[in-house]
């Protein structure tokens, strides 16, 4: 579980995060970068989004555990917001969510800081 801190916990900056962020998908995920407007710590914040259409509740906390894992695992920049969306191939197999949950990382980071 990531700290309280490193998570986005309120609709406003989920839809913030939206509006204002970068995107950059693949087949299983999208991920929106946008730099914290109003962050108080300064940490970089997390949340994910994983509908029904991915699966029963068994598969969206899997898919969840494993886009926390990923995430974990990866160096972020601070001041920055994240949400990553997954979408229904998501649920099929680890290997490829986390190639895919990288590419996509890392394009959405690019395009984020060229801006």
């Amino acid at each position: 579980m990531l700290p309280r801190a490193r998570r986005l916990r309120r609709s406003v900056d989920f839809t913030e995060t939206f509006r204002r962020g970068a995107r950059a998908g693949t087949p299983s995920v999208v991920v929106h970068v946008a730099v914290a407007a109003e962050n108080p710590s300064g940490a970089s914040r997390v949340g994910f989004v994983v509908s029904k259409a991915v699966g029963n509740a068994v598969i969206r906390n899997r898919v969840k555990r494993r886009l926390r894992h990923l995430v974990a695992s990866r160096p972020m920049t601070t001041g920055m917001d994240v949400v990553v969306r997954a979408l229904p191939p998501a649920a099929a197999d680890p290997g490829t969510l986390a190639e895919d949950f990288h590419s996509a990382w890392e394009r959405a980071l690019r395009r984020v800081t060229t801006c």
